[in-house]
């Protein structure tokens, strides 16, 4: 490996090593926007450095768009990793502020990432790709990622790029190859919730196999993990829009909302029962309370 490869590898472990605050299966995606959002600011402008006062709006946006529901206010949920990620070693705040406070992060304070390594993200533009690219990859899945990355102000393209620095940073668990075919058949090549079934030379065509629970968050590959959904459905339930209740029946967030008679189509899935063919399995509850509790959005539609 050659010197410039093995700094790039170094500069990856940093951003793949970021300190997750984890407990109960909960998901904490606090660090990885943030660093996100700077990159996509230095990628644009050149400097990652980012105003608190720019940082407390943009922040908590993604932290509300993407992030699990959180009682906590918006402003101290974006001061959390702005303040913390200083802890991992490669961000830093321009001056010293208390970890998680918010007043003093209204003086003025702009933060930015350490400078050896904006220095390497900033002569490496394939370097900095491959850093969000991890990020993405590691902590939301495939239907989500592109939303994430336009979100932070990144090409949603660089998800099919080749990593820098020569491959993977870290161990991973591998996925399942059998497993979204084993899914799309188990559920008969067609949709669980609106029962799509598009077919084209004898393939299934816009069906793919979802994690209820995230693969990258530790959900299994396993037929009880998922139904198959139309891409439409998967992006919606990844997005928190649609969910399950405890009794198989799909829930419509009150957050989507639809103008033509296509799009308000959504809303007469709310309440309908998944029924799969006999001795395929419905969604495991744990699962589902996985699903509800740090993907879901809001609550559901009121019943008719």
């Amino acid at each position: 490996m050659s010197v410039e490869e093995a700094g790039a590898r170094e500069v990856l472990e940093q951003f793949a090593s970021l300190r997750q605050h984890q407990r109960d299966g909960r998901r904490s995606p606090h660090k990885p926007l943030l660093t996100l959002l700077a990159l996509g600011r230095l990628a644009e402008t050149g400097s990652s450095a980012l105003p608190w006062s720019e940082a407390e709006g943009r922040l908590a946006d993604l932290l509300e768009e993407f992030g699990p529901t959180s009682r906590t206010g918006r402003a101290q949920s974006a001061a959390y990793p702005f303040t913390r990620l200083r802890a991992d070693g490669v961000w830093t705040l321009d001056r010293d502020v208390p970890m998680d406070a918010v007043g003093p992060l209204r003086d003025g304070v702009t933060g930015q990432f350490e400078a050896s390594l904006e220095k390497a993200l900033r002569a490496r533009p394939d370097l900095l790709d491959a850093a969000a690219r991890g990020l993405v990859e590691s902590h939301f899945p495939a239907a989500v990622g592109p939303d994430v990355l336009v979100a932070v102000g990144l090409d949603p393209e660089l998800l099919d790029g080749v990593t820098a620095g020569g491959g993977d940073t870290r161990e991973q668990r591998r996925r399942s190859r059998a497993w979204p075919t084993a899914v799309i058949e188990a559920w008969d090549r067609q949709c669980a919730f609106c029962g799509f079934d598009g077919a084209a030379g004898g393939g299934v065509v816009g069906i793919e196999a979802a994690h209820v629970r995230w693969f990258t968050q530790g959900g299994p590959d396993d037929l009880d993990n998922g139904p198959a959904l139309c891409s439409l459905h998967h992006k919606l339930l990844d997005r928190g829009v649609l969910g399950l209740d405890a009794d198989s029946a799909v829930v419509v967030s009150q957050r989507f909302s639809a103008r033509t008679p296509a799009g308000r189509r959504i809303y007469d899935l709310h309440g309908q029962r998944l029924s799969p063919r006999r001795g395929t399995p419905l969604p495991a509850e744990q699962h589902v309370a996985w699903h509800t509790e740090q993907v879901f959005k809001g609550s559901g539609l009121a019943a008719a």
